[in-house]
């Protein structure tokens, strides 16, 4: 694993601190209204205006929308300081980047362990999957898939010695990112793996400025270019169930916020969500209505 300069680790404790300022001046929760966070980026903003919105048909309540609150670390401590009263996580990264537990490929002893764990550390309420699995995607173009006959990581393995890799940084740091998977699959590549910025991944990719990158499985574009995801043959990847996380007091204050949530649970499979959020990264479309769309086309109105 590439150990970054301290300067990027004195910006990143820069950037926590300022997000710590930045909610705690927000106080807590307020009583009579439901908040709801995200993560910093698009996928997040668009579960989180579906539960936003889906909310506030059930519950006849108030809903803020607090998105784009960085990572996974920023959501946790504002659902424990109450600034925000739930978001949807991922049981893969709660698993290791909040409890810190080792990889494990079972999905549902993973959301038992997420959820039972939550509960007792923590006091939140894990809710049912809301039917999708974002894992990473590991991509190389459509092109090379066809002429090398690749269709797994296995596959792709023996290659590498002659390719460039791109990763974004958090995949090249994580406990489930990069160091793993490329101890499980004998990963060799030819200089070390570029950092990449997300949302130039893909771009990168289809010029030949890398050769293969790690995405995520329901990225818009791995439906709209000629693209081929890599089956992770050797389970390296835990799964990745998009679940809401909810404070307990929320609960206990809305009384219908529990039955209104356990309504999305199984609503969105992996290729509606590839397709929502090529409709807002690839066609523009605003987040509203986009999430409106969704909930009409359930009867969730």
């Amino acid at each position: 694993m590439i150990r970054r300069p301290a300067l990027r680790l004195g910006v990143f404790a820069c950037v926590v601190s300022a997000w710590a300022v930045a909610l705690g001046s927000c106080g807590d929760a307020r009583r009579d209204e439901i908040v709801v966070g995200s993560k910093n980026f698009s996928e997040q903003a668009l579960l989180g205006e579906i539960v936003a919105q889906h909310l506030e048909a059930r519950t006849h309540r108030s809903v803020t929308r607090r998105f784009y609150l960085a990572g996974s670390y920023i959501c946790q401590q504002s659902l424990l300081a109450g600034r925000i009263d739930l978001y949807v996580e991922y049981t893969g990264t709660a698993l290791t980047a909040i409890l810190h537990d080792p990889l494990e490929s079972d999905s549902a002893a993973v959301l038992q362990r997420v959820r039972s764990e939550y509960q007792r550390r923590f006091g939140l309420d894990v809710l049912p999957s809301l039917g999708f699995n974002n894992t990473f995607a590991i991509v190389v173009r459509g092109e090379d898939a066809r002429r090398l006959r690749l269709k797994t990581i296995s596959d792709a393995a023996p290659y590498t010695r002659g390719w460039q890799a791109g990763f974004g940084y958090e995949f090249m740091e994580r406990p489930d990112g990069f160091a793993g998977l490329a101890r499980t699959y004998g990963l060799a590549f030819r200089e070390t793996p570029r950092i990449l910025d997300l949302g130039l991944l893909y771009r990168a990719l289809l010029e030949k400025q890398v050769d293969i990158v790690a995405g995520n499985s329901t990225d818009g574009l791995l439906a709209a270019r000629d693209l081929t995801m890599l089956e992770d043959d050797k389970h390296y990847f835990p799964p990745y169930e998009a679940v809401p996380v909810v404070r307990a007091d929320a609960l206990g204050r809305f009384s219908e916020m529990r039955g209104a949530l356990l309504e999305l649970a199984g609503k969105i499979d992996d290729e509606q969500m590839r397709r929502m959020n090529y409709e807002v990264d690839g066609e523009h479309r605003d987040v509203a209505d986009v999430a409106r769309e969704f909930l009409r086309g359930k009867g969730l109105e």
